[in-house]
């Protein structure tokens, strides 16, 4: 595949992005919503849950594959993840590729956590919470951003938008578990399924390398349903 075809095929997959800002405010967890908003969403996830044999408050993770456009919730059970629910992003900005800079339009790419601290039961965008971007990998290779959420509504300039009943659902699933302990919820973010066939199409891509670093990560988790243990090494991710 050449330069024009690759950019080509990206035109065709990528969904448009309307442009708003997205909103950073730290609040705590509940704070801003009454105690019955979150009584009723947590009700509803529960027995969501309880039907998968699983359970609300249980250590959570999110992926995300910008192609096709989804997030995945997992829970854990037992010593493995298990696929809770598969939501599709309402949108994001920016193409396949990681974020750069601050005002690029571009939602980011790699590996991130949420803490207590980063959910935002106030945000204009109904409810959010902050994926820690820039991480230490984004610094070393000096890039630089702020305020990039996972968030209800519609509209995105580096965000991930959800719409509003979708995120009521992750955030709730998300709160949960950090309230039950879990010290933080790892956020992976690829630009589509990092298989040999898809990083051999995309090969012309100026971020083949990039994905290339991340591929044994995402090869990890796919084969044991278990979190791999990432570190920054200088500018290089690397999988202990």
């Amino acid at each position: 595949m050449n330069r024009l075809n690759f950019f080509f095929t990206l035109l065709l997959l990528l969904v448009a992005s309307p442009i708003a800002p997205c909103n950073a405010t730290e609040a705590s967890p509940t704070g801003g919503k009454a105690g019955h908003f979150f009584s009723a969403i947590q009700n509803e996830v529960g027995h969501k849950l309880n039907a998968r044999g699983l359970t609300l408050g249980n250590q959570v993770f999110i992926r995300i594959l910008k192609l096709p456009g989804i997030l995945e919730l997992w829970v854990k059970k037992d010593t493995t993840f298990e696929l809770f629910s598969s939501y599709p992003i309402c949108t994001y900005s920016g193409y396949p590729g990681p974020k750069l800079r601050e005002g690029d339009l571009q939602s980011p790419e790699g590996f991130y956590h949420v803490r207590r601290n980063q959910l935002n039961p106030t945000s204009s965008y109904h409810l959010a919470f902050d994926i820690g971007y820039p991480n230490l990998y984004d610094l070393n290779n000096h890039r630089d951003g702020s305020n990039i959420m996972i968030h209800g509504g519609c509209s995105s300039t580096g965000c991930f938008a959800m719409g509003d009943k979708k995120m009521e659902e992750i955030y709730v699933t998300v709160q949960q578990a950090l309230l039950a302990g879990q010290q933080k919820v790892e956020v992976h973010i690829f630009p589509f399924a990092l298989t040999k066939p898809n990083l051999e199409r995309f090969s012309q891509s100026p971020w083949i390398n990039f994905w290339k670093s991340m591929a044994p990560m995402y090869i990890f988790f796919e084969k044991r349903k278990q979190l791999p243990i990432i570190t920054v090494v200088k500018n290089s991710y690397s999988l202990n």
